[in-house]
């Protein structure tokens, strides 16, 4: 208690110079907590998201089919079995089918992939139930219907092979466009009715792969191979970790100027202050104890700091919380991000960011005040270093 009664009085004695180094500290705290907050708020936001409308609690998978090999997509595919028909009824499983084609839009020529779904689903978001409303309607979402230039209501004309390998077309009209922020549903693909594309496609009760809700229990079902999350989120979560070891560079550089004003302050405050620390000596203190004394000044940035951060990072973080942070381009891009991200600022974020600045502040103030143990008692009150 002596020591923080000590290290207090001095710091409040630098008067400025503390408050520069406080602030500058203070800052470091509010960015790092910022841009952590805003890389959790963007993850938790994409895995909700990609889960909601794409892949559900997993997805069952023919052992042929690669998501990134649309050539693939011919051979991988096999038929439902019995067993998984009350599964499919429930909608515990809903079953996809894929299929290579060609659109011809306004008569140019665009390579798409079909995806047939069933119409009444309710595991996914996709607004399936508009493929009831007309034979031929199919879903596109709003990045499609961008980059073709299509409509509600437009007709399309599409050409695809039959498991035979017999080229056949058709035209559709464009039931709904659909507002996703997964891309990876929405680019270059066109979602029809599951029963037609089977009819079109001659694969009759068959799939490519089937999306698992949260009632699925993950057992032997023949050919079919379960990917978990991990799995399938596996490139978001690489995304969100380079993001976040991107910006550790920043915050970094930024913690490192903060704590080298500390530092300066240190070797300064041991430098003009040698008389004191000889007085101290004299009166009985061991050196150690000095150091303390000297340590605990040092790291006292760091406590005023969180305290300086919460008085403005607090009003910041809710007023973030309650309007979030809006990103214009978000749709231009092939990643899963929403329009506008809200943060999200976990206790572990807070604690940890908090040891990370008090540790780091300690230890630069540690390492000047060692020279302290190097003091002859009478040289430090002569004002002399050896």
């Amino acid at each position: 208690m002596l020591a923080l009664k000590l290290a207090f009085k001095n710091l409040m004695g630098a008067g400025l110079r503390t408050w520069l180094n406080v602030g500058v500290l203070s800052f470091a705290f509010v960015v790092i907590i910022f841009y952590n907050g805003m890389i959790d708020g963007w993850n938790r936001q994409a895995r909700h998201d990609t889960r909601g409308w794409e892949v559900g609690a997993g997805q069952l998978w023919h052992p042929e089919y690669d998501r990134y090999d649309p050539f693939s997509f011919e051979e991988a595919h096999a038929e439902l079995s019995p067993d998984m028909q009350p599964l499919i009824k429930r909608d515990v499983l809903v079953p996809v089918l894929l299929e290579q084609a060609t659109m011809y839009p306004q008569g140019r020529m665009q390579g798409v992939v079909l995806k047939g779904i069933r119409a009444d689903q309710k595991l996914l978001k996709l607004p399936t139930g508009a493929l009831k409303s007309k034979d031929d309607g199919v879903l596109i979402g709003k990045r499609m219907a961008r980059s073709a230039r299509l409509q509600t209501g437009d007709r399309l004309l599409v050409r695809w092979r039959d498991k035979n390998g017999t080229f056949d077309a058709r035209e559709f009209t464009i039931a709904r466009i659909f507002d996703s922020n997964v891309p990876t549903i929405d680019n270059g693909q066109i979602w029809l009715s599951l029963e037609r594309l089977q009819e079109m496609t001659g694969k009759v009760n068959e799939a490519t792969y089937l999306v698992a809700s949260d009632a699925y229990e993950p057992t032997d079902k023949g050919i079919w191979e379960f990917k978990d999350l991990d799995y399938l989120l596996a490139d978001l979560d690489a995304i969100i970790q380079s993001k976040k070891g991107g910006g550790m560079i920043g915050y970094i550089l930024l913690l490192i100027i903060a704590l080298l004003a500390i530092f300066d302050t240190q070797v300064l405050s041991v430098f003009r202050r040698q008389r004191e620390i000889g007085t101290y000596i004299a009166l009985g203190m061991t050196r150690w104890q000095v150091v303390k004394i000297f340590t605990v000044e040092g790291s006292a940035h760091s406590i005023l700091a969180a305290l300086l951060a919460t008085v403005y990072g607090i009003p910041l973080f809710l007023y973030l919380d309650h309007t979030g942070l809006s990103f214009s381009m978000a749709e231009n891009t092939d990643i899963t991000i929403a329009d506008t991200i809200y943060p999200y600022y976990s206790l572990g974020l807070i604690v940890s960011t908090v040891v990370l600045v008090v540790v780091s502040a300690t230890v630069v103030s540690y390492l000047p005040a060692r020279k302290i143990t190097k003091m002859k008692p009478t040289d430090a009150l002569k004002g002399k270093l050896q």
